[in-house]
């Protein structure tokens, strides 16, 4: 069997080495983070073992059960019924389903008929072939009308994407909406999952796994060059110390390849520089009471430079309060060098405006999170300029949340493409 190297111990990493170890494969599976998970990995905040940035399961995230089965934590799945809601006009109004569709103030009639229809129609189909060479604000627009599209998506797209908001493929924001449309337990009650206790108990099986059938785990170890000769690799330098392979798998952010892969071809350098990613800045926020309801509140208010808030603690039960605040930006943004207190400062300023009953004094803990490259931009068409999987040099395979698309970044698909890259290695 190959001797394989797999780079970066997020999802998609312990996904391929757990398959490619089942398969028979020796694996040696390097990442420079001292703990494994990526973005999924869990940290101690104040006690509560959570993850960094925020995760949610949908029923459409067949590849995760199936692991989940398959690692024996099948039984450990929870479904919670879930609301979302929206900011607009100095007020939260429920949002995701018929009756809050026909009560919500901000829309007219006309436009409450056609977002609903769109949005119901988005849920029963099965690609979007048809609008890959469309913006999402031209679908949007086309479907439910410029109205819809000023009011609930121009500012949410404006504050994630920035001067690249008007570049966003429209099938990648209708699988967004499929993915969670479809995770339903009625047509009025929104239904989203979560592992119980956290990511982890899956990144903690995994490792397990992997380590129980021969897989090799090196932490703290970061790649630092996929070594290559005769036209294919020979291994991989990590943490000061070559590991010779046959095979080599990257899952680390494309915008890293062209240096961690020198002897690519040139325009194969070009194709993963040209993928843009927005960075973000996570907070994670415990309370003395609730801001919401909800598990996810959109903003849309001039004053309130955030998309939303994700009130963690009202999918899965910490105990507590957990909110989780993101900031995305580009690297380039002022705000990508403030302080976390500033960060935490204005954070706090902008729940007071969504919840006034809420005060600096409400904040018991804070952590702040950042991701250089958290968010890849999306634009239509976006498959052609994906390089293929299998590169030009034998044996080696290089994937990241891009090559998801249409689909978003999620564990469900980390765990489809692992397992699929490690299914393409050569048998002897």
């Amino acid at each position: 069997m190959a001797r394989l190297v797999i780079i970066g111990a997020g999802p998609m990493g312990l996904a391929a080495a757990h398959r490619a170890v089942s398969l028979g494969h020796e694996v040696d599976l390097v990442e420079a983070d001292t703990k494994p998970g990526g973005m999924a990995a869990h940290f101690d905040f104040g006690g509560l073992s959570i993850e960094r940035f925020y995760h949610f399961v949908c029923k459409a995230d067949d590849p995760t059960f199936a692991l989940m089965r398959e690692l024996g934590i099948g039984d450990r799945m929870r479904w919670v019924p879930t609301s979302m809601g929206y900011f607009i006009g100095g007020k939260i109004h429920p949002w995701g389903d018929p009756v809050s569709l026909l009560t919500f103030p901000h829309l007219s009639l006309w436009s409450k008929f056609r977002t609903g229809l769109q949005m119901f129609l988005t849920t029963r189909r099965r690609d979007f072939a048809s609008i890959e060479g469309l913006t999402a604000r031209q679908w949007i627009e086309g479907g439910s009308g410029k109205a819809v599209f000023d009011t609930l998506w121009k500012r949410l797209l404006k504050l994630k994407f920035f001067e690249m908001a008007d570049e966003v493929s429209a099938s990648w924001i209708a699988t967004r909406v499929r993915r969670v449309g479809t995770s339903r337990r009625s047509i009025f009650q929104e239904e989203l999952g979560y592992v119980e206790g956290g990511s982890e108990t899956l990144v903690e099986a995994l490792v397990a796994a992997i380590v129980a059938k021969g897989g090799r785990l090196h932490l703290g170890a970061p790649a630092e060059t996929v070594e290559t000769a005769d036209g294919r690799v020979s291994g991989v330098r990590a943490g000061g110390r070559l590991i010779e392979a046959d095979h080599v798998i990257s899952t680390v952010p494309t915008p890293l390849i062209s240096r961690l892969v020198p002897d690519l071809p040139a325009d194969w350098q070009a194709r993963y520089d040209a993928i843009r990613n927005i960075g973000v800045v996570c907070l994670l926020l415990k309370l003395k009471r609730s801001v919401s309801k909800n598990f996810w509140v959109n903003i849309i208010d001039p004053d309130i430079e955030i998309p939303g808030l994700i009130e963690f603690s009202n999918l899965r039960p910490v105990g507590e309060t957990v909110v989780y605040v993101p900031y995305y930006m580009p690297t380039s943004h002022p705000k990508w060098t403030w302080t976390d207190a500033q960060f935490i400062d204005e954070a706090m300023g902008y729940i007071g405006k969504v919840n006034p009953a809420i005060t600096r004094d409400d904040l018991i803990d804070s952590a702040v999170g950042r991701l250089r490259y958290a968010q890849p931009v999306c634009e239509p068409n976006f498959r052609d300029k994906l390089p293929p999987i299998q590169t030009p040099i034998t044996g080696l395979q290089i994937a990241d949340t891009a090559f998801y698309y249409p689909e978003d970044r999620g564990i469900a698909e980390s765990i489809r493409y692992g397992r699929m890259m490690a299914e393409a290695i050569p048998r002897a």
